[in-house]
């Protein structure tokens, strides 16, 4: 492991690639059956998260908000809008929940949402999201943790069948999927918290509705706590999957740092069967990981003459860097939103937190770079290879279905990513010419 940098030395971020917690708690709501995310501030912030999802998901976004005015936020302590939200919400539409989550104003305000959601006669899961703290993926883990506090009934009994997965936020829906099939494989009943693999994967429905479709159940979150098995995948879920085992502490937990690449997901399958008693993995298991095989040697090659710099959330900047490595990849630059324990364990020369004016002025350093669709302005100018990953992605379609988890988005990954460099070397070439 290299230098890890945890503080930035500039009071500011310039080009920033961070996103704000209440983003991340509206997309773990969007994870939940016929559930309203009810944003709690000026009505700008819910506006912005529904068209910066929509168009990375190329789907309509469920929320609302409670549109705090500068009136409101003076004289109002909170109670009067967020009521009167929930009031509009249920006679338009009917929700099994409702996600209240905070921005900053409100909380620089100091609205105490607890006491006012202990005054709604309504299935309600509030939870403290202010954007001058964490970024996305922290507003995800804080949500995912509220939910299982507020919703999930206690219990003394254990369905060995049953195992939670609490993915972290940066795994798309497919691979929420992905997941959940490889480990229903080891003859488990799966269920993800949030589950966005049936609610955000782009099919087409009958039409259009004005609350999430798919995803996990309330019925289902409220009877957690009898499974035998928790799986918990980054370490930014690690507070969730605690939150969860004190319902009921006789629940095994595994925890994975990430989920990528071929020594994780040997981790995984090496886990399960011990957990089932397996002799082996199925065989579609076997053979995928014969196939990352073959692609970390026909890949390393061209990684292996490549340096990288990635951009991303901590805990998909530990399994994109995991990934590359073990192909040959030498990743000199690591560049996450936000500081988290999985830092320290990132397999990169540097890792900083900080944001894409520092992958420019080390831009020597390396020469593809992977990162959301803001990094791709910087690798025109400085000519570098670009894999796009992470939030937002703008400019392609598909990013639902886009898979880097096990032995098979593994193997895609790799692929991408050494087409990716020959492709920036061909260029180069043929511009010296």
């Amino acid at each position: 492991m290299g230098e890890v940098i945890r503080k930035p030395i500039k009071p500011l971020q310039v080009n920033p690639i961070k996103l704000s917690q209440p983003m991340g708690a509206t997309l773990a709501f969007l994870g939940i059956d016929k559930c309203m995310p009810l944003m709690h501030g000026g009505q700008g912030c819910a506006s912005f998260t529904k068209v910066f999802m929509t168009r990375h998901f190329s789907e309509p976004i469920a929320i609302q908000t409670t549109a705090v005015t500068d009136v409101t936020a003076i004289l109002d302590g909170g109670d009067y809008s967020i009521v009167e939200a929930i009031k509009n919400i249920t006679k338009k539409a009917s929700p099994s929940l409702i996600g209240l989550h905070t921005t900053g104003l409100p909380e620089t305000k100091g609205d105490d949402i607890r006491g006012v959601a202990a005054k709604i006669d309504f299935p309600l899961v509030h939870v403290n999201t202010p954007d001058y703290e964490g970024g996305l993926e922290s507003g995800w883990a804080l949500a995912v943790k509220a939910i299982i506090e507020q919703l999930v009934e206690a219990s003394e009994e254990l369905d060995g069948n049953k195992l939670v997965l609490l993915p972290h936020v940066s795994l798309q829906p497919i691979e929420v999927e992905k997941l959940k099939e490889f480990i229903a494989g080891f003859g488990f009943e799966v269920l993800a918290l949030p589950d966005l693999s049936t609610s955000l994967d782009g099919y087409l429905g009958e039409k259009q509705g004005s609350l999430s479709g798919g995803g996990i159940s309330v019925e289902q979150i409220r009877a957690l706590a009898d499974a035998g098995l928790v799986l918990s995948v980054g370490d930014s879920m690690l507070g969730a999957a605690k939150a969860l085992l004190e319902k009921n502490p006789a629940m095994r937990h595994h925890h994975f740092a990430h989920l990528s690449g071929l020594e994780a997901t040997d981790a995984l399958v090496e886990r399960l069967l011990a957990e089932t008693g397996f002799q082996k993995p199925p065989a579609s298991v076997i053979r995928w990981r014969k196939r990352l095989q073959d692609a970390m040697l026909d890949s390393h090659f061209s990684l292996g003459q490549t340096r990288f710099a990635v951009a991303a959330e901590p805990d998909q900047l530990a399994g994109v860097c995991a990934s590359l490595r073990e192909a040959g990849g030498r990743v000199r630059l690591a560049i996450a939103t936000v500081d988290s324990p999985q830092l320290v364990k990132i397999p990169a020369e540097k890792v900083l937190v900080g944001d894409l004016e520092d992958a420019e002025n080390l831009q020597d350093d390396y020469d593809l770079i992977v990162g959301n669709f803001h990094a791709e302005a910087l690798a025109h100018r400085f000519h570098k290879g670009l894999v796009v990953r992470g939030f937002p992605n703008w400019e392609q379609i598909g990013n639902q279905l886009k898979n880097d988890v096990l032995y098979e988005g593994g193997a895609y990954f790799l692929f991408e990513a050494a087409n990716v460099a020959e492709a920036m070397r061909a260029a180069t070439h043929h511009g010296r010419d």
